[in-house]
Parts: structure tokens; C-alpha cells; sequence
């Protein structure tokens, strides 16, 4: 009797303060993902208010798109450079601002600012750099590189891409790396310094190996962030020219609702659910055993 007072006590308290967070955790995330789920065994366009059930159809359709993996294949393209990209210059970034530079928090401030542009903004600011200022520069100050612009060649399409990923995302990650540094405990740099280590093997022994709790959620938000952009994808280039530059998800999207291919849309964008779940799974597991304790 005790304890079912008690499973009704804390089933009160819970409701209390968690309902409403757990209600729309259902309604928002849960319920509909389930739904879209569903949605892959039917044939449903999007409008009409009947849809039939297909089977697995919706996923033979997946791995028959040969615009699907294309677009996949040039998505895989941008995360790995940007990845690599985003937390190098972040790493620097913050080594370079927990080093006792002058004015360094106000620097810390200017890095983070890109990230409170959204991306569609951002996607159309750099679109009129990269169409007129660049332009004008190169035509003007005769250079070449910049005399046409770079949205209409698709190699350097997907170049300005990663240059505005990364101008947007490194000064986020930067205080991630920041907050890593600052958690080095004092003591074991100063008895390396006592002991005669070079700055490069405190680096390399002491700093990076207790860094890779940041190094962990540091590359699982950018792999995260270059699978499911989507914002700066349709601003920027517009997956021009030609849909050389069209990433995975807008590729989802334009399935879905430009070609009224609902069903479909969303086998493709279960799939792609999976495959970054896949990776960013293995990713946090692989860095996380590389975790050392202080």
C-alpha cells in the first residue's frame, strides 16, 4: 500500500514538473517522427487527404535515385572538409585566445558573433559578396581569381560553401575548445614546466589527450550541423548551378514538397536519419574511449 502511495506521490510530482516539457516532446519530436515513419509505406503526394500503403516500395525508390546519391556523395564531400576545417581553425582559435592575448575576450566576442546570423541571411550576405564585391575587386584590381563569380562555377561553388561554414561555425566551436583549455588542471603544466617540456610537448602529451572531451562534442555538432544543412544550401547557391551544389537535404525537401513525392521524401529522409545517426554514433564511441581522466 506504502508503495503505491509513493508511485502515485512521485507520478504527481512528475506530472507536475515534467508534463508539460514530456507533452511536447510527444507532440513535437516523437509523435510526428513515428508518422513520418509511416508515411514511407504509402504513396502519399502531400495533399491529397487518402494515401495507400506501398510496402517497402518508397525504399527501392530510395537506392534507384540516382540524384539521391549524388547529392549524398557531394553532402559526404562537405562534411569531411568542413569537419576538418571548422575545428582546426576553432582549435587555433582558441589556443591562440587562452594564451594571454591582449584583448582576447573581446576577440572571443567577434569569432562567436557569425553564429547568431542565420543562415539564411548569412546564405544571402555572402551570396552579394561572392556576386559583387568579389567581382568588382577582381575586374577592377585585375584578379583573375575573382573576375567571375564564384556561384556560377560549381567547383567553386561548393568552395564558398565551406568558406562560409566555416567563418559561421568555428567561433561556436571556439568556446567549446576554449572552455577545454580552461579545464587543463595548472598543476600538471607546471610540473611539465618544471620538468624541462618543450611548449610543443605539452601540447602533444598534456593539452591535446585532455582535450578530447571537447574534440568529442566539437566534431559530432559539426558533423550534425554539415548532414542537415539545409538553410545556407538554399540561399547561397541554391544547388546551382546545374544542382551541383544541391546537399542532401534539400534534395529531401524538393522530393517531398517541389515534386509531391511525400512518401518517397521521407523513405530518404529516414535513410539519411540513419546514416548520420550511424556516424555521429561511431563517432562519439571512437573519441570517447580516447578520453583520459586528470
Amino acid at each position: 500500500m506504502n508503495n503505491e502511495k509513493s508511485f502515485i506521490q512521485k507520478l504527481k510530482t512528475y506530472t507536475i514538473f515534467a508534463g508539460p516539457s514530456t507533452f511536447a516532446f510527444l507532440t513535437v519530436m516523437i509523435i510526428p517522427f513515428l508518422f513520418g515513419i509511416y508515411l514511407t509505406f504509402t504513396n502519399w503526394n502531400g495533399i491529397d487527404s487518402e494515401h495507400i500503403l506501398v510496402g517497402f516500395k518508397n525504399y527501392g525508390e530510395v537506392f534507384k535515385d540516382g540524384v539521391f546519391w549524388t547529392s549524398f556523395g557531394f553532402t559526404l564531400k562537405y562534411v569531411f572538409v568542413t569537419v576538418i576545417l571548422v575545428n582546426a581553425v576553432a582549435f587555433f582559435l582558441a589556443f591562440i585566445l587562452t594564451s594571454g592575448t591582449k584583448g582576447q575576450n573581446f576577440f572571443r566576442a567577434g569569432f562567436f558573433t557569425p553564429n547568431l546570423i542565420g543562415g539564411i541571411l548569412l546564405g544571402f550576405i555572402w551570396q552579394f559578396i561572392f556576386s559583387n564585391v568579389l567581382v568588382y575587386i577582381g575586374k577592377n584590381f585585375n584578379i583573375p581569381i575573382f573576375s567571375s563569380s564564384w556561384l556560377s562555377d560549381p567547383n567553386k561553388a561548393f568552395w564558398t560553401l565551406v568558406i562560409v561554414t566555416v567563418w559561421q561555425l568555428s567561433g561556436y566551436m571556439m568556446i567549446i575548445y576554449i572552455a577545454g583549455f580552461m579545464n587543463v588542471p595548472g598543476d600538471i603544466l607546471e610540473a611539465a614546466d618544471i620538468d624541462g617540456a618543450s611548449p610543443f610537448i605539452k601540447l602533444k602529451n598534456i593539452i591535446l589527450p585532455m582535450m578530447i572531451p571537447s574534440f568529442t562534442v566539437c566534431i559530432f555538432l559539426t558533423l550534425q550541423r554539415g548532414f542537415m544543412v539545409y538553410d545556407l544550401n538554399i540561399s547561397l547557391t541554391g544547388g546551382g548551378p546545374f544542382k551541383s551544389t544541391e546537399m542532401i537535404a534539400m534534395h529531401v525537401y524538393n522530393k517531398a514538397f517541389l515534386a509531391q513525392q511525400y512518401g518517397v521524401g521521407q523513405a530518404q529522409a529516414f535513410f539519411l536519419f540513419l546514416m548520420v545517426a550511424s556516424v555521429t554514433l561511431i563517432q562519439v564511441y571512437l573519441t570517447k574511449r580516447m578520453e583520459v581522466e586528470a
